[in-house]
Order: structure tokens, then sequence, then C-alpha cells
């Protein structure tokens, strides 16, 4: 069980980048919703979000559990579970996916409350929440951008 699920924590190794693991494995979730997106539209891409959240949460779990670690940096599947997020109110276009980025990465480093807070909650859930909601908090911005046609 631990190689499926370190495989998963770490999307492929990504999270054991030396250099910024959270922003690579954000970058790498932009083309994956990128296709989604274009194959089944929102739809699709918010019902292959709440996949990676419930396996990011299994696997982080285990991950954490097995590191000792409350948020191991190496557990990345909850960036691409928020970026996912932050994507899901981006049109499918260039502009759309950039500001998703900037604005979900600004809120996962920058973690304002009630980020903050869910970065507290224990285990899997844990190291998957603060993401989920910075991925939230993002996505409200994007949409209230596009909703005024800048993007």
């Amino acid at each position: 069980m631990r190689f499926p699920a370190t495989t998963l924590a770490t999307l492929l190794g990504i999270g054991r980048a030396p250099l910024a693991p959270g922003t690579w494995a954000s970058l790498a979730a932009l083309p994956l919703a990128w296709g989604i997106s274009a194959l089944g539209g929102v739809a699709l891409l918010a019902a292959w979000t709440l996949v990676a959240a419930a396996l990011g949460i299994w696997a982080c779990d285990i991950y954490a559990r097995e590191s000792g670690k409350h948020d191991p940096s190496e557990c990345v599947i909850d960036e691409l579970a928020g970026q996912w997020i932050a994507c899901l109110a981006a049109p499918l276009s260039l502009p759309g996916y950039a500001l998703a980025f900037v604005l979900f990465r600004l809120f996962d480093i920058w973690k304002p409350w009630p980020i903050s807070a869910a970065e507290r909650a224990r285990g899997g859930v844990g190291v998957m929440l603060d993401d989920l909601v910075a991925g939230l908090f993002a996505a409200i911005l994007v949409a209230a951008v596009h909703a005024t046609g800048l993007i």
C-alpha cells in the first residue's frame, strides 16, 4: 500500500523536486485540467477534482503517518486538487488559466484565514484541506474577474 500512496501523494515524484515542488505540481495540473475540461467541460473537471481530493486524503494520510510529518512538502497532490478547483472558474484560455494559477499559488503560500485554520486539521484531511480552500478562494476571484469580461 505504500507504493501507490507515495506515488499519488508525490504526483509521480514531482513532490521530490528540490525547489518549489508545490509550484511544479500546480504547473503540472494546468495542462491536465485543460485537457479534462476540453474533453468534458467543467462537470468532468469537477468530478476528477473530487476523485483527486479523495485519493489525496487517502494517500497523504498514509504518507504523513509513515514520514512522521504533519504536512510533508513532498505531498503535492493537494496542489493538483486545489489548482483544479481554481481552474473550474476559469475560461478555457491562457489568460484564464494563468490567473487561476497565480491566484491559487498566492492563496496557497499566503494562507489567509480560513486557509490557515484548515491547515491545522490532522492527517490526510489536513494536508489536503488548506489547498482545497485556497483553490476555492482563487476560483471565487477568477469567477469575479471573468464576470467583468477581463478574461
